[in-house]
């Protein structure tokens, strides 16, 4: 069932909160994704049949949550996943992010500290920011404008929104290294053409843990929303039952 909770800027934040045994498992969706996609829903059918703690959510400003998207960043969206967390009294978690949801999961995982017992990333996706736009778009973000790029999940062109981006530039991790120590699993496809799959080792070299592996899918694509792809997602987070 879907729930709301009101946060202190007075939007209501969309949620699916089935309580269990463990860590809770946190999924937290790509760029313009929300809890109705398929890799959430096998999440939470999955945590839910081993009776296991999870919380699917939609970011504000997307999916059934409150919020003008234009407005929206991933350090607002962290100080919000926390919020909803110490709403529901969350303790322990297991963050999974897929994509973008790989970032947010980094900047929670570091912001919560003992409060998060591993990470599984689905082709994370962090600091793309930087990395994700040439030089002239991002002229056009610096500017204050957005820049439209051809989607080719949706007939809609996908915007990045100039406040969007000068916030995901002060929240580069990569190169200054992240501070978490838990297990991490990182599931990337060799067929990605959205976020190259060599993010994912550069990620596994920059996190301080040493429990870190990678699981690459020769022919993954960056969706790895097959049923094989997701049958690997679930096995990570099965592992991490009890970390």
């Amino acid at each position: 069932m879907i729930q709301h909770f009101t946060l202190p800027s007075g939007e209501r934040m969309a949620y699916r909160f089935s309580p269990g045994e463990g860590p809770t498992i946190v999924f937290l969706p790509g760029y313009m994704s929300d809890m109705s996609g398929g890799k959430a829903q096998a999440v939470i059918a999955h945590a839910e049949a081993r009776g296991r703690a999870c919380l699917l959510l939609d970011y504000t400003g997307l999916g059934q949550s409150e919020g003008d998207f234009a407005e929206k960043s991933l350090p607002l969206w962290r100080e919000e996943v926390i919020a909803l967390l110490d709403h529901l009294g969350i303790e322990s978690t297991v963050l999974c992010g897929s994509s973008m949801g790989g970032w947010l999961m980094l900047l929670l995982a570091e912001a919560l500290g003992e409060r998060v017992a591993a990470l599984v990333g689905l082709a994370p996706a962090p600091d793309f920011c930087e990395w994700g736009f040439d030089a002239e778009q991002k002229a056009v973000l610096a500017r204050g404008e957005t820049v439209y790029e051809n989607n080719p999940y949706g007939p809609e062109p996908t915007p990045t929104y100039a406040k969007f981006w000068a916030a995901g530039m002060e929240c580069l991790l990569l190169a200054r290294g992240i501070a978490f120590d838990g297990p991490v699993r990182l599931i990337h496809g060799q067929a990605d053409r959205d976020v190259p799959w060599d993010i994912s080792l550069k990620l596994a070299a920059a996190l301080r843990s040493a429990d870190v592996q990678v699981h690459l899918i020769k022919d993954g694509d960056h969706r790895l929303s097959r049923r094989a792809d997701i049958a690997v997602l679930l096995g990570a987070l099965d592992a991490l039952g009890a970390a």
